[in-house]
């Protein structure tokens, strides 16, 4: 910083100066701290819920307005189905009940009156959905039948964290039923692959992505897909998860249609889902020790214009010519940042926090240059351009450099921290060096349990295509490895 005000005086007078933890030595403390400072959320009066914040909800619409376009390209319609969920339904997949059972808010009381039915409050949808799908499938020709809403659940969750647990949260889940296996094998895999698509496009998120093993996977699922994030701390966290459900919930709630031969069937269907989950992935991912680093495509504001000058006769001229170049990159999202009683110093340190990729200084000096400075969010990189030459093609071009640069930046790290362990010594080092570390499991429950009661992680997946673990050994039991399994601690 020195350096700088060495070479603009004009700011020395006033740096104003947020405070977060250290990265390094509380990553928890950094967190909630960027969540505040960005000023994207903050806590509600009931414990574990947030209020989405103008800034912080900026982004759930950006991931809204870009997924949902992915979502109806897949064939799904937008749809709503209602909160709550009688309990004679919930009763009816004892095993996707079972699963949910310990996180589920129930109603039990309603106008003054002890209700006859309780009603759950719905932590996913299954259930309502599905008993719709029984009124609407009759035949064959109803099927592939594709839906998706945009909701929130509840999940009472005992430890919350803003963004990535909380008790109420935002999400799309897409529903879908199919004639065959093959048609929702297909369906599942095309979900998993938007969501991997649009976290490398939009997020900058590279994700590894595998299927779960047995005792992980959703509850009531034939089998589930994920794709899991690395944090910079080391943690896995799930970035967006689909779901073969088979066809146990299609004969559970009456769902059948007839074949093209007229015979009775039951719909193999399928689900899948983001949540609000994923703007603390982009915050645990790219942020650094000023604050949030937001990828271009998803920041609300790509470029913030910060006029500097100090007399009545320089305000005027800087500020007209901000405003000027704000019309001109019209294609941008770009604010100017003209609030008075804020110094310039001020104002570049909150805009670093909020992560805006890109900000532009214009000064009397940079006018008599007609020039202004740019400084890049990622790199920190500073360097002066002629006013002619700030355009909107011009800008275009360094947002997009922007994005693949923060891109490049998640994958290094996330391919760096991926490594393998023969031995339970060496998987417990690695751990705890905050890797994601690839080892043979002999496929037991019980061992991926002793394992993560020793190490505190967990099996984020398995290859989809069966690794090679011929004459493997489990690293805890030494029984022989039926799978290669990836393992970390996580959120």
């Amino acid at each position: 910083m020195e350096g700088m005000l060495a070479e603009r005086p004009e700011l020395a007078y006033s740096w104003g100066m947020s405070r977060l933890a250290d990265q390094q030595k509380d990553f928890p403390q950094w967190y909630l701290d960027v969540i505040a400072q960005a000023d994207l959320a903050e806590h509600a009066d009931v414990k574990g819920c947030i209020i989405f914040k103008p800034y912080g909800y900026a982004l759930w619409e950006t991931i809204q307005e870009n997924l949902n376009k992915r979502i109806k390209a897949l064939g799904a319609q937008n749809c709503y189905f209602p909160l709550f969920i009688p309990e004679s339904a919930i009763a009816k997949e004892k095993e996707h009940i079972e699963g949910f059972a310990p996180e589920c808010a129930v109603v039990t009381h309603g106008g003054g009156k002890e209700l006859t039915e309780k009603l759950y409050v719905r932590p996913t949808s299954e259930t309502i959905i599905y008993m719709t799908f029984a009124k609407w499938i009759q035949s064959y020709r109803d099927l592939p039948l594709k839906v998706n809403q945009w909701a929130n659940v509840v999940r009472w969750e005992m430890r919350t964290r803003p963004f990535l647990r909380t008790l109420e949260f935002l999400w799309q889940e897409g529903h879908t039923a199919h004639a065959t296996k093959e048609d929702a094998d297909k369906t599942v895999h095309e979900a998993l692959q938007m969501y991997v698509d649009f976290d490398r496009d939009i997020l900058a998120l590279p994700v590894m992505q595998g299927k779960k093993p047995e005792h992980e996977k959703f509850a009531g699922a034939y089998y589930t897909l994920t794709t899991e994030a690395l944090a910079k701390d080391g943690k896995a966290i799930q970035a967006g998860t689909s779901h073969n459900l088979g066809n146990e919930f299609s004969a559970n709630y009456g769902i059948s249609f007839l074949d093209a031969e007229g015979k009775k069937q039951s719909p193999w269907t399928t689900s899948w889902g983001l949540s609000t989950r994923i703007i603390g992935t982009v915050i645990v991912v790219h942020g650094d020790e000023k604050g949030l680093r937001l990828p271009p495509k998803l920041a609300p504001i790509q470029a913030v214009i910060v006029p500097i000058y100090k007399s009545d006769e320089e305000q005027k001229k800087v500020l007209d010519a901000c405003r000027s170049l704000q019309k001109a990159l019209g294609g941008v999202r770009v604010h100017v940042d003209d609030r008075d009683g804020k110094s310039p110093g001020f104002k570049f340190n909150e805009w670093e926090v909020k992560g805006v990729p890109v900000r532009i200084e214009i000064g009397p000096k940079d006018l008599e240059k007609q020039q202004c400075m740019l400084a890049r969010r990622d790199t920190s990189e500073k360097s002066a351009m002629p006013l002619a030459d700030c355009t909107e093609a011009s800008l275009g071009t360094l947002l997009d450099d922007i994005q693949a640069t923060l891109y490049a930046q998640a994958k290094k790290h996330l391919e760096s921290r991926t490594v393998h362990a023969e031995t339970m010594e060496e998987l417990s080092a690695k751990i705890e060096e905050g890797c994601m570390v690839w080892a043979p499991w002999d496929g037991e429950e019980l061992t991926a349990a002793k394992i993560k009661d020793k190490t505190k992680a967990t099996i984020r997946l398995l290859p989809e295509d069966d690794a090679d673990v011929s004459g493997k050994k489990d690293v805890l039991t030494g029984n022989p490895a039926k799978y290669l399994a990836l393992y970390a601690k996580a959120y």
